[in-house]
């Protein structure tokens, strides 16, 4: 928990917030469409007692085997409204790039428990640099694509990919840990459809736009251009890329000193500590992150640290299969929601699919423009 003075020191997104709080609604009069996407920072090197170095690659093969063994008894059972199975999307660390480990992992994906996308960490001990910057995120691209992951737009033409900022200074917009003013411009020109970085609070580099799907507003070449956005609406089809994908990010007051409130922040982080649970489900649902004009199409991306071992118990144990049992259950007892786990490639497109017009049943828009790159050439 935090104090108020703590919240209020770094919560340049207080303002947006409380606006919200007074003009957002719930949806009346038509059944409610809950699209949940999990954005996996997929660090299988990850030391949390040290996050300076890195697991020996015998651990990293460990943890990742446990991981695609465990992971899919956990969640098969407890399927969305379209007999899907919650999924990651896994965010690569461009830097950490280990062939076996990929191998492992896109077979895995094959498999139907997830996709793979492009995470970054850099300039965590000096400035990064545009040109160093680019360079990584085309190789790393090129290399995914031809171990048969990404997409392309309709099918053609070069690898498209959503992308994860390793550090949440998306653009430079921190006080460390990139340096690459023109980081949004790097990520359009070589590919990226969409960022799902946000949200980062209570890190400083969190904007004070929040609770929204959008492109950004400001010229991509200047720094952080996604702290001012246009939402996206339907009968409106985005021009700008990548769009800015944000999870949930309100106040929470579920802690207690002794009859006081205690006030917390809910980021949509999935961890042990703080486990996924129906009663988080609703403060997500109550941020309406919607393309406006479809209101009754809810976005929900959440976000973790999949291979972090003091997270394996809220990832692989009761308190992700309870979560998911008593999703499954609500939706099918009550019926006043259902439920789409879908991928960050799929989040996408259905959004672009409600910017186009489209109704009915958001689940059938996973593939509507971007479509996995399936082929292996390596």
């Amino acid at each position: 928990m935090m104090s108020w003075r703590k919240i209020r020191s770094t919560a340049r997104w207080l303002p947006s917030y409380a606006w919200q709080r007074f003009t957002r609604r719930p949806v009346s009069g038509r059944p409610l469409h809950l699209i949940i996407a999990l954005a996996d920072h997929f660090e299988p090197a990850i030391v949390p007692e040290d996050p300076k170095t890195y697991a020996s690659f015998e651990e990293q093969e460990r943890r990742l085997e446990r991981w695609c063994r465990v992971y899919p008894l956990l969640v098969d059972p407890w399927r969305d409204s379209d007999g899907r199975p919650f999924c990651h999307t896994y965010f690569y660390p461009a830097e950490q790039y280990n062939k076996r480990l990929l191998d492992r992992l896109v077979d895995h994906c094959r498999s139907g428990w997830g996709e793979v996308e492009i995470h970054l960490h850099h300039g965590l001990h000096a400035p990064d640099t545009s040109v160093h910057t680019r360079r990584v995120l085309t190789e790393f691209r090129d290399a995914l694509a031809k171990h048969g992951c990404l997409s392309r737009l309709d099918g053609v033409g070069p690898p498209r990919y959503a992308f994860v900022h390793g550090n949440f200074a998306l653009a430079n917009s921190g006080v460390c840990c990139c340096g690459v003013d023109d980081e949004m411009q790097i990520l359009s020109e070589t590919g990226c459809f969409a960022d799902f970085t946000l949200p980062s609070a209570p890190n400083p580099s969190q904007v004070g736009k929040i609770n929204s799907l959008y492109e950004c507003a400001l010229p991509l070449h200047q720094r952080a251009p996604h702290r001012r956005g246009r939402d996206l609406r339907s009968g409106c089809p985005p021009r700008t890329f990548p769009l800015i994908i944000q999870g949930p990010l309100l106040l929470s007051f579920s802690g207690r000193n002794g009859r006081r409130l205690l006030p917390a922040i809910e980021n949509a982080a999935v961890t042990t500590r703080n486990p996924a649970t129906l009663k988080r489900l609703e403060l997500w649902r109550q941020a309406a992150i919607t393309v406006q004009g479809r209101p009754d199409w809810i976005f929900i991306k959440l976000h973790c640290h999949g291979m972090d071992p003091w997270d394996e118990e809220g990832m692989l144990g009761a308190p992700m299969r309870n979560f998911l049992e008593k999703l499954w259950q609500e939706t099918r007892s009550r019926g006043s929601y259902q439920t789409h786990f879908v991928t960050a490639r799929e989040m996408v497109n259905i959004a672009l699919a409600a910017c186009d017009g489209r109704e009915g049943n958001p689940g059938e828009y996973r593939d509507y423009r971007f479509k996995l790159i399936r082929e292996r050439r390596m």
